[in-house]
């Protein structure tokens, strides 16, 4: 690692760990072997500054890297005989820098989104699959049979449809569930599911005019809270997943379909996006900060065609 003194080994230390980057890239290898492109992906930094970094650190014995595939995979250089010492100092001087940054939170988060990506090893197969079903056409196959045949596997469930629209959702979970509860804030879109309901014979359907942030239902008498693409328009997403969290029972579930956090600045003005998606890491913090555990994540699909949209599936639960 540091082929000096003990003392001019620290200091150096201290000199490479002023900086910020620096320390998060380190904070990171010492926990995992990472790509440039996944320490990209964590760090939300570029790839220039990130390969500068590292080389620094590299330069110094603190990182070694190795060929992996197509990809140079980075970690923590560990330490021989000699150097146990400075490498204690090293990482106690590590932590107490990390807990002085504020992204490190938010590092630990997208690093764990990381290992469940690796983990994934069904992703590459549904994304290779994604955009084919229902090209060719085969007798009897529809995503309405099959959405019909999963509800039936559901028990008899009270849902909340937040941000629920004219109620086409909700009228599909009505079929199978207890009891649905559609909330929007548009009274012409209340007034419209009603009548919908009422044609259609939902009786256990109620529609109620509220905000997804402060949403007129009791505590702790739903078993799912749903949003779908409905918390991009939410002002503030935040106090929508409080709200959920709210009305959930003991071990109830929230789930979220929304956009993955894109660049396409249109959607405000198209389709009244509050929010341009949102990314992984901030979902997950959403639902942390309310206190949702068990949270899983996922990118379910990708349109194929401009802007190409990818639609984001989010689920915590309420102990």
């Amino acid at each position: 690692m540091l082929h000096s003194s003990p003392v001019s080994s620290i200091l150096k230390s201290l000199s490479l760990l002023s900086d910020a980057t620096r320390v998060r890239i380190l904070a990171l290898l010492r926990q995992e072997e990472l790509s440039v492109a996944e320490m990209q992906e964590i760090l939300a930094l570029g790839q220039s500054n990130i390969s500068a970094q590292l080389s620094k650190l590299k330069e110094a014995g603190l990182v070694a890297d190795r060929r992996s595939g197509k990809n140079r995979l980075y970690r923590l250089q560990p330490p021989n005989v000699k150097e146990r010492e400075t490498h204690e100092h090293l990482l106690a001087l590590l932590d107490a820098a990390t807990q002085e940054i504020r992204e490190s939170k938010r590092d630990i988060t997208a690093l764990k989104l990381i290992r469940t990506k690796r983990a994934d090893t069904a992703r590459s197969y549904f994304d290779a699959m994604a955009g084919k079903f229902g090209k060719q056409y085969i007798p009897g196959r529809s995503w309405k049979a099959l959405g019909e045949t999963l509800f039936h596997l559901m028990p008899p469930l009270v849902v909340a449809d937040l941000g629920a629209g004219e109620g086409t959702l909700s009228q599909l979970l009505a079929s199978h569930c207890k009891q649905v509860i559609a909330v929007d804030n548009s009274e012409k879109m209340v007034a419209y599911g009603v009548k919908l309901a009422k044609q259609h014979g939902f009786n256990n359907l109620d529609y109620r005019h509220g905000d997804i942030e402060a949403p007129p239902i009791k505590a702790s008498t739903v078993d799912v809270a749903f949003f779908s693409q409905a918390l991009h328009h939410a002002l503030s997403p935040e106090k929508a997943v409080a709200a959920a969290h709210r009305i959930l029972k003991s071990g109830g579930r929230v789930i979220i379909l929304d956009l993955l956090k894109h660049n396409f600045e249109k959607a405000r003005a198209l389709y009244a996006d509050v929010w341009l998606g949102f990314s992984e890491v901030e979902l997950h913090e959403l639902l942390e900060d309310a206190g949702f555990k068990d949270i899983e994540i996922r990118v379910v699909d990708r349109e194929g065609r401009s802007p190409f949209f990818q639609t984001i599936l989010a689920v915590g639960v309420k102990d």
